[in-house]
């Protein structure tokens, strides 16, 4: 067996094994560019080390930790709160209101299955309520976090720009960012009115009730591929009844200022073209100064597994590179010699594969692949026409399929849904 094949062997087994195991994909990574490297091709530990995404590091790092601030202070319940009250008891909105906040929080930071645990139990109260399709309020949520999964500030969007720019190739993050809004935004019309909208339409004004506490004491759940134990909250309250004895969330100087925080984090990363991970890490201390004895708790929400499986796989991938595989995998794919069924390739192999292991894993190891592929044989306007189409359908497709079934996302939803059910 050649060693780009063995590499090839050896990713294909860390995603096994990481879907099937409660093992973090990214210290399976690390381990395999140690035995890939170093003990097989012979390369030096600088050489390694020289994948190593520093820059990414420090954005998902910094980027989580505001989130985590923002979430412990109570600024994404207000947030969620205050949307809710927008609509003035318009129950029609409701779904889009689900849809807008998820992509807010995402836009901003959180990971899906995080946004989708913090909106679900709402989501999902509300459409027993009120008679909507729980279907729909669930996909509503799922596709919302999609829609903002690829801000520049996100993790996602992250992920996949600073790919791109170490590449040395040209990209439009904004561009990126609103191609997959659009195309969620797109599919969520589509499933509103599959399931029920219309009717939903007619429905008179209700008057929504005090929001409980959105983030109780809760226990934790494995995400599959991750290897980690996120928190998952426990809700025993309803949405939207005069009943909840609890109080409206206020605006106070610590929510206003987080506010005002991720404001600055927005204005500098895209107007100013400042460092998202040096921008997000300045506000996340300025806040921590404001507020230090709940740090210790930030800290501990920092997104660690996550952090250590892109790390790990890029550094793989860094690898891979230097061994020749991805020229390999890229050669035979430009053999086919029809681009368009190249992406088509890609696209399928994103969508399969990151419906079962994890998708942020997956943006790591497929997304470099186009690159390689696209600069061949073209002039430069026409090889980033193609790396741009690539770019969207290798990174769009490996964030559909959390609605599958074996997803993290989706295994969320459906268990609350449960829940809902069991009241």
């Amino acid at each position: 067996m050649g060693i780009e094949l063995l590499a090839i062997g050896l990713l294909v087994a860390m995603f096994i094994i990481a879907t099937i195991q409660p093992i973090n994909m990214g210290a399976l990574a690390f381990a395999g560019a140690f035995v890939l490297g170093s003990m097989i091709i012979g390369m030096k530990t600088s050489d390694i080390f020289a994948g190593f995404p520093s820059d990414l590091f420090l954005t998902l790092v910094a980027v989580t930790y505001l989130f985590a601030i923002a979430q412990i202070n109570g600024t994404i319940d207000w947030l969620v709160e205050w949307a809710v009250r927008l609509v003035r008891g318009r129950i029609a909105l409701i779904p889009w209101v689900m849809f807008l906040v998820a992509a807010v929080i995402t836009g901003f930071g959180a990971l899906g299955p995080a946004a989708v645990a913090i909106l679900a139990p709402v989501a999902l109260s509300f459409a027993m309520q009120y008679r909507i399709h729980p279907v729909m309020m669930g996909l509503m949520v799922i596709h919302g976090a999609q829609a903002g999964g690829f801000s520049p500030i996100s993790i996602y969007g992250g992920i996949t720009n600073q790919i791109v720019a170490k590449a040395g190739l040209p990209f439009a993050p904004t561009s990126l960012f609103l191609a997959s809004f659009f195309f969620n935004l797109a599919i969520a019309v589509l499933v509103f009115f599959v399931f029920g909208g219309a009717r939903v339409i007619k429905q008179e004004p209700a008057s929504f009730g005090p929001l409980p506490e959105l983030h109780p004491e809760g226990v934790s759940a494995s995400i599959r591929g991750h290897g980690g134990t996120p928190a998952k909250p426990i809700r025993e309250h309803t949405y939207g009844t005069a009943a909840d004895t609890a109080t409206t969330l206020r605006l106070n100087n610590e929510r206003i200022t987080t506010l005002i925080g991720l404001t600055a984090l927005g204005v500098g990363a895209l107007v100013f073209k400042f460092n998202v991970g040096l921008v997000a890490m300045t506000v996340a201390v300025a806040l921590a100064l404001l507020s230090p004895k709940t740090q210790k708790a930030a800290i501990d929400k920092v997104s660690w597994s996550t952090v250590l499986l892109i790390a790990g796989i890029i550094t793989y991938v860094g690898v891979m590179e230097k061994a020749g595989t991805v020229d390999y995998v890229v050669n035979g794919i430009s053999s086919l010699g029809m681009p368009l069924l190249v992406a088509l390739l890609l696209c399928f192999t994103g969508a399969i594969v990151s419906a079962f292991a994890s998708s942020t894993a997956l943006l790591g190891a497929i997304i470099p692949l186009p690159f390689h592929s696209s600069s061949k044989g073209t002039s430069a306007p026409s090889a980033w026409w193609r790396r741009s189409r690539y770019r969207r359908r290798s990174s769009i497709p490996a964030r559909f399929p959390p609605m599958a079934p074996l997803s993290s996302q989706m295994h969320r939803m459906t268990g609350e849904s449960r829940c809902c059910d069991s009241c």
